[in-house]
């Protein structure tokens, strides 16, 4: 059996190896002209303006006639197409204007066809239909098929022309002959393919085929096995599915298929090419362009099926004719199963092939004949009615959408104002008879109808009953007054868009396909439609339906789903972890770190190392101490275990699972500054590594292994002794073996012998490099092998090993012998990209990496602070695409990028200059969906991708980060942190080789990422550096210290909006004109609150439209998250944790959204996500009210009452988006901006919190009284305040007498121009936040500036930094 299956194979690579070369050979030469060697009649065209211009002058090169072909002037739809007399194989062609004039086409569209009368849409990479033409009337333009086209007709149909001119054109096919062998298959047959013995196995199988089919529905291969192998390969729903199973019988008999699915849309009568290519378990399942590679099921490796194979359908054993499955209504050509010519010996009539039904050797062509619904808003067909003879009408036909809404059909009824609507609604089908302006019936039908496929619908009109009919459902009736006649006039699709009588496009027009058209039981001719003959039609292509899958490939990343309309798809994120147009984004930060940064504590939290990369989110603890920040990762097992038993021969041995994926690990491990793991081994005669100290024949004066640390010998580059690397020390001596008896496994498999606390490469403990062994002759305790308990604990700190993956004990099997050991969790902290940075001092210095691997998407962000007033950040090129990021001028930030649509520019311009010196915020991203660019906290820049666009960005130069490939425009400052789709650039490693560029960056602001906390800004200054912490919700020289205030029942604060305020403006008028300027819906608030009442109101944010935002507490505590964002519907209501909130304790509320997603955080938990019923946008903002809210309109009925009850307790770090209203009302009582009513005092709420739980019986009111004095006073110095202001004066005092004595060797002018900068400087950024029109919001908000002195060293590369 082996032997055969082997000699199989060797016969089955030569045939594919002669097939390939064969292939090869004619894809080599299949390019021949085509066009010149057709007689005139092949040639046709919608019109021609005259003789000279007939349509067989239209061959490159050729001056015969006018010079090529013209349409009439008044043709609204011209096309030319040629007949190639035979299906040919088409790689490429080639236009040309017409001769001698100032006509020629700039765009245009290439259909084919099999038949002439059904055309599909040619349609290069990236799904783009559209070719580019000419410029001029003489030059030709080639354009090479990235797939060949095997068609008979070719028709081009003209987009773009020359606006001085008119239509001319010449062209030229270039390709050759194409031969087929073809079966047609007619719903009711088959061919069986059976075997010379009872079954065949195989290991490899290769099977292809070409098919086009007539319905969505049909098997087109089926084989299997008795011991329940199978195959099959079926259309269903216009997808192909293909089920393979490998030696399991529980699978053959289950209803638990599991089938792979690929490709859409397959129902369309054209041709399609399926390749299944199998090598043991590894299947490649190909659908025309697209592949899908997976591992079958089953738990052998070859596939063994009994007795035959059958193609078109699944018949039963013994009953001819009769099958399991619906069977396939097509053609099917060149089918190859394993190098067997299928079709070629059902021809011949071999006895291998069996036929079933009625089996035909060439393709028939249905006349279905479709026309595309172009537009939403202007496209329909006017159909006159012809009289029925018995009375009423009957409308039949067909459709194919993505879109959920859309008109059907509408005609006025002969009793005015009375009309029916067929209409798409919801993606369900609806009939509505309207008898009056107010008064209609309405019947619905079907589900999810907009889903691609094929749908009949049959519309009647009998006595007095109107029915509608969809596919195979029963029908839904309408019962009428008085029996109905139609108008004249039926319209299909849409409304014309004058007023015409009884049609009224109810939300949008059809757009989609429709086909077969019946009124009255006569069908319409749609070619006679397109003449003009008949009817009327607006935005209409005939002979073709233009429907696109844009969900295949799926655009959507990290596992988004992807749904359609009829003009682009849409991704839904939820459950992913990400967001954005494309699943691009993560909604988390990438470490603890980052989380530390936004005012976050300890908990668990989800981090994203690699941001937008391929890893997913995982959960982590944040060890959030004061001065690191621990990344905490535990395993399955952190308690001790006792072991007894275990010896070298049958060792303990313990695996340990962390509770996220050992990707994530290492990418933890390989971003922190330092990672670290406890282990712990107490003993009691058990041995760790078997080795004996070095006192055995060893001089006192001598030095051994045990202190060789301390005098300098042991090299940590290498992590081993240097003594042991051939030094002149003599080596000491050891009666033991030095055979480890315990070890650890890293987390790449290897062995290691080193315990915790000692470096690697060394059979040693930490008490051996303290010198502090119990028996100085061991290098470890519990070698001392002695009768008590002993211990070796350490610390594991070598990044390149961590985490322990196993631990392996092999010495507890003797007398009395036992141990006990604990591996601690994986704990790690820093972030080591916060801080990679490079400086860049010469114009024609940059630092170069690899090629950006980023087709279809990618993000880019960095800091960046300087003092020249332009410059390239980063540049990468491609033949005709590039990507670019610049400083264009000291106050306007530009991301440019072309993928072959042309060049686009995003621009974002800041109303302060950005070359201040001071660190600016970057992020660009492009995705097949939109750009967009962001700096610092100025309003998003988007711009929406064209939907029939190109979509890879192709690029094959270096990326050059600080300068261009031309030397030119380079950057002169620093770059930090520079992140390309989650990867950090090692800034630093390049700069380090690099002329003109120097690794790291001078200045305070550069040596710390904590400096400033929660959102404030680190500004540097010559003598130190100071937290801006104006766009923080807190206070404080470093943005720590919160801002709070309590509230009685009556209290309440308003911040108002300077104007109608849209969350994301965008104002910026550049970009290229075929993207389109969008905006995108998103939310962030947080807030810490304490109190004991309930009901309470905490926050309302109201816009100018009545839409509202609450948070509020419920009658029972709980909390509850109100968004009214349609005002036409019900609110989404969201209770994120049942338990009262009002328990008297601090409580931190995060709340953000992004589109439809909302992410709500309470306390320490993790986030909790939740979806809105439809997405929109907060239009013009009003104000925002905490506290008691009077004058909001209509609201519900809990927020009511919650208003009315306002709130009584604490309210502390209040922040929506970029407004800090608790913070602006402190600081800038009396504002036009902010309101505050009733009585309100400064206050702590931890220390309100505390207080409140120990006398949690003590009256409100009388909390409130001890606090701090009311705000009407808040302008007052308080002593804290005052003691803060003193200390720091005289912090200044000092630092500035260390800085003058060095500025005494500086000029009397350098000293009187520092001055007058800062002056200048101060007086800018106070002044910086007021003018910008995102933080319009805040304009009276004071900067808050707290100098930070301290010592500082200049460099001489320090001007542009």
């Amino acid at each position: 059996m082996e032997l055969r299956k082997l000699s199989w194979l060797y016969i089955f690579c030569d045939i594919l190896s002669a097939s390939s070369s064969a292939t090869a050979a004619s894809h080599h030469t299949c390019n021949g002209p085509l066009v010149s060697t057709l007689p005139e009649v092949s040639s046709d065209s919608s019109s021609h303006s005259s003789v000279s211009n007939l349509p067989h002058f239209s061959i490159i090169n050729s001056r015969d006639g006018a010079g090529g072909w013209s349409p009439l002037v008044t043709d609204r739809q011209p096309w030319m197409q040629l007949d190639l007399k035979d299906r040919m194989e088409v790689t490429a062609i080639a236009t040309q204007g017409r001769y001698g004039s100032s006509d020629w086409v700039s765009a245009y569209l290439l259909l084919f066809s099999d038949t002439g009368r059904a055309w599909k849409q040619y349609r290069q990479e990236d799904g783009v239909g559209r070719f580019v033409g000419n410029v001029n009337p003489d030059g030709v333009v080639h354009h090479k098929l990235s797939h060949s086209i095997r068609c008979r007709f070719l028709r081009f149909v003209p987009l773009d022309w020359n606006p001085s001119g008119w239509v001319g054109l010449r062209v030229e096919v270039y390709g050759c002959t194409y031969k087929s062998d073809v079966v047609d298959f007619d719903g009711r047959s088959s061919l069986l393919y059976r075997f010379n013995q009872k079954s065949m196995s195989t290991v490899k199988d290769v099977i292809s085929l070409r098919f086009k089919s007539r319905q969505a529905e049909g098997v087109l291969l089926h084989g299997e096995g008795q011991r329940g192998d199978y195959i099959t390969l079926e259309l269903h729903r216009g997808s192909l599915a293909l089920y393979l199973n490998l030696d399991d019988v529980r699978l053959r008999f289950s209803s638990g298929r599991v089938a792979v699915t690929l490709g859409s849309l397959l129902d369309d009568q054209h041709w399609h090419s399926v390749l299944i290519e199998r090598f043991n378990k590894q299947v490649n399942l190909t659908v025309d362009t697209h592949t899908q590679h997976f591992r079958t099921k089953g738990e052998g490796d070859s596939l063994e099926v009994d007795y035959e194979l059958s193609f078109g359908g699944i018949p039963l054993p013994g009953k001819p004719g009769t099958f399991l499955r619906k069977n396939f209504h097509g053609c099917i050509e060149n089918l190859y199963y394993n190098g067997i010519n299928i079709i070629d010996l059902a021809k011949r009539r071999k006895p291998q092939i069996y036929s079933v039904g009625n089996v035909t050797f060439s393709c028939s062509e249905p006349q279905l004949v479709s026309t595309t619904f172009l537009s939403s808003s202007r496209s329909f067909l006017s159909l006159q009615a012809t009289p029925s003879v018995l009375g009423g009408f009957v409308v039949r036909f067909q459709f194919r959408t993505w879109n959920p809404d859309g008109l059907l059909l509408s005609t006025p009824l002969a009793l005015e104002p009375q009309r029916l609507e067929l209409q798409i609604s919801n993606s369900r089908l609806r009939l509505t008879h309207h008898t009056s302006a107010q008064q209609k019936e309405e019947v619905s039908t079907g589900h999810r109808v907009n889903d691609g496929l094929w749908h009949s619908v049959s519309l009647s009109s009998r006595g007095v009953q109107v029915t509608v009919t969809l596919d195979n459902e029963p029908p839904s009736t309408i019962d009428l007054e008085d029996h109905m006649e139609a108008a004249d006039s039926i319209y299909f699709g849409g409304c014309p868009s004058v007023n015409v009588s009884g049609c009224e496009n109810p939300m949008v027009a059809f757009q989609g396909c429709m086909r077969l058209i019946s009124i009255n039981s006569q069908p319409i001719d749609l070619n006679l439609v397109h003449q003009g003959v008949l009817g009327n039609y607006k935005e209409l292509q005939f002979d073709t339906c233009g429907i696109h899958d844009r969900c295949l490939p799926n655009y959507c990343e990290h596992e988004g789903q992807c749904s359609q309309s009829w003009s682009t798809f849409y991704c839904d994120c939820s459950g992913t972890g990400y967001t954005g147009a494309t699943c691009h984004d993560s909604i988390y930060e990438a470490s603890c770190e980052a989380y530390r940064l936004t005012g976050s504590s300890s908990g668990f939290f989800s981090i994203d190392p690699d941001g937008s990369g391929p890893l997913g989110p995982t959960q982590v603890y944040c060890n959030m101490t004061e001065d690191k920040v621990w990344t905490v990762v535990t395993h399955n097992s952190t308690d001790p275990v006792k072991v007894q038993g275990s010896t070298l021969q049958k060792p303990y041995i313990m695996k340990f699972n962390y509770s996220t994926s050992p990707e994530h690990l290492m990418a933890l491990v390989a971003g922190s500054e330092q990672c670290q793991q406890e282990v712990m081994y107490s003993c009691r005669k058990s041995r760790l590594f078997n080795t004996r100290g070095p006192f055995t024949d060893a001089p006192e004066n001598e030095p051994c292994l045990y202190n060789w640390h301390h005098r300098g010998l042991i090299d940590t580059t290498h992590g081993m002794p240097a003594v042991a690397r051939g030094s002149n020390h003599r080596h000491c001596t050891d009666s033991s073996d030095g055979t480890p008896l315990s070890w650890w496994v890293d987390r790449g498999g290897e062995r290691r012998t080193y315990w915790g606390g000692f470096l690697p490469g060394v059979q040693q403990c930490s008490c051996s490099l303290e010198e502090n062994c119990i028996d100085m002759n061991y290098f470890c305790n519990c070698d001392a092998d002695i009768d008590s308990w002993a211990n070796d604990t350490g610390v594991l700190s070598y990044k390149k090993h961590l985490p322990v993956s196993e631990v392996v004990i092999g010495d507890t099997n003797r007398t009395g012998s036992e141990a006990l050991y604990r591996i601690g969790p994986l704990r790690c902290y820093g972030d080591k990209s916060v801080l990679n940075a490079a400086s860049f001092y010469q114009e024609s210095s940059y630092l170069h990496f690899p090629t950006l691997q980023t087709e279809l998407s990618v993000d880019i962000s960095f800091y960046f602070k300087t003092s020249a007033p332009s410059g390239v950040f980063l540049e990468n090129l491609g033949l005709r695409d590039f990507i670019r990021v610049e400083l264009n001028s000291p106050s306007v930030v530009t991301f440019s990028f072309d993928v072959g649509n042309g060049p686009v520019v995003l621009a974002v311009k800041s109303h302060v200059p950005l070359n201040d010196r001071q660190w600016h915020y970057v992020r660009a991203e492009r995705s097949v969906k939109e750009a967009s660019l962001q700096v610092d906290q100025l309003p998003l820049r988007f711009l929406e991708a064209p939907s029939d666009g190109h979509l890879h960005l192709r690029l094959n130069s270096q990326l050059f980060v600080g300068g261009t490939a031309a030397r030119q425009r380079g950057f002169l400052g620093c770059i930090r942190t520079l992140t390309i789709n989650g990867v950090t650039m090692n800034l630093e490693e390049r700069a380090k080789m690099t002329p003109g560029v120097s690794a790291g960056c001078p200045g305070h602001c550069s040596s710390s990422s904590s400096l400033c906390h929660n959102r404030g800004r680190c500004i540097e200054k010559n003598s130190g550096y100071v937290c801006d912490c104006s766009q923080s919700a807190y206070g404080g020289p470093s943005c720590k210290e919160e801002v709070s205030v309590s509230f009685d029942r009556e209290s309440s604060v308003t911040y108002t909006f300077q104007e109608p305020f849209s969350v994301m403006q965008n104002r910026s008028s550049q970009g290229s004109s075929v993207y389109r300027d969008s905006s995108w819906a998103r939310e962030s608030m947080a807030f810490s609150f304490v109190t004991t009442q309930s009901p309470a109101m905490l926050l309302t944010v109201s816009t100018f439209s009545h839409q509202y935002i609450a948070v509020i507490l419920a009658r029972n505590g709980s909390l509850q998250i109100w968004y009214h964002l349609h005002v036409n519907r019900n609110p989404d209501v969201f209770s994120p944790r049942s338990t009262s909130l009002a328990d008297g304790r601090l409580h931190r509320i995060r709340i953000h959204r992004e589109g439809k997603d909302i992410y709500v955080q309470i306390d320490k938990d993790m986030k909790l996500k939740y979806s809105l019923s439809l997405d929109a946008e907060l239009i013009s903002i009003k104000s925002l009210t905490l506290g008691k809210v009077t004058g909001l309109e209509a609201v519900d009925g809990d927020v009511m009452q919650a208003r009315s009850k306002g709130f009584i307790g604490c309210l502390s770090s209040v922040q929506f988006n970029h407004v800090a209203p608790l913070k602006a009302a402190l600081l800038n009582h009396g504002s036009s901006l902010v309101s505050v009513q009733g009585h309100l005092v400064e206050s702590n709420c931890g220390t309100l919190a505390d207080s409140t739980i120990l006398h949690s019986q003590a009256d409100h009111s009388e909390t409130v009284g001890r606090g701090k004095k009311p705000l009407r006073n808040a302008s007052q110095s308080n002593p804290v305040v005052i003691g803060g202001v003193v200390t720091t004066v005289v912090f200044i005092i000092l630092c500035a007498l260390a800085v003058m004595t060095h500025f005494l060797y500086r000029q009397r002018q350098n000293k009187a121009d520092a001055s007058i900068n800062e002056k200048e400087h101060r007086h800018n950024l106070e002044t910086a936040y007021r003018r910008e029109p995102s933080y319009q919001a805040e304009p009276a908000y004071r900067t808050e500036l707290h100098l930070h002195n301290r010592c500082t060293i200049r460099d001489t590369r320090e001007y542009y930094i």
